[in-house]
């Protein structure tokens, strides 16, 4: 059986563009997969906190010499981590908040990249260790950004995923939605015919 995690940023869940267009692609995954496992992670909800001090320090602390809520920080960590772990599939609602990633999937990876954990350092550099799996994102954005400068979410997303294995990663892209109404119609037509070419 197939394990896909799907993971909101939006902080419109998935009434957002990009939780429709993700929704959309998971809808046609079924459909060539009837058998897959849909696990689903709203980051943008709020229950997941940035890093601040003292969850970083629980984060370098020997286990042995770990405090109660020490020991309660690593095991809501552990929790996100195994999620992925179990996962062949992830994909990833992404919409573009002020030229960057929303600040709740930053907080998410912070706690998902764990050294030893989820990579871990050789002397020719970071391992990944979350690999053989693929991984979808679905980034919509006002204006028009992808291939430029001021796209900072692509590089930075596919370097993250890349950091801890998962190096399979594909972009879809939906932009111009506040352009006006003909561009927001066609970007998400574009977005429509990608899904539909990924899923097929």
């Amino acid at each position: 059986m197939t394990t896909l995690l799907k993971i909101n940023a939006s902080i419109s869940a998935d009434q957002g563009q990009s939780g429709r267009l993700a929704d959309q692609f998971v809808a046609a995954y079924r459909v060539r997969h009837p058998d897959v496992s849909v696990q689903v992670r709203d980051v943008a909800g709020g229950a997941i906190p940035h890093l601040d001090g003292e969850r970083f320090g629980a984060f370098i602390t020997p286990p042995g010499e770990r405090s109660a809520a020490q020991h309660a920080v690593i095991a809501y960590s552990d929790s996100l981590i195994d999620e992925l772990k179990r996962a062949d599939v992830i994909v990833i609602g992404l919409p573009m908040y002020n030229f960057g990633v929303p600040s709740q999937l930053k907080a998410y990876f912070d706690h998902v990249a764990r050294a030893g954990v989820t990579f871990r350092y050789e002397a020719a550099g970071p391992v990944g260790l979350l690999t053989g799996k693929k991984a979808y994102v679905f980034a919509t954005r006002g204006g028009f950004y992808a291939g430029t400068p001021m796209d900072t979410q692509t590089g930075y997303v596919r370097d993250f995923l890349r950091f801890i294995g998962i190096a399979d990663v594909q972009f879809v892209y939906a932009e111009g939605l506040a352009v006006s109404a003909q561009s927001k119609e066609a970007g998400l037509a574009k977005a429509a015919a990608d899904i539909a070419r990924l899923a097929a």
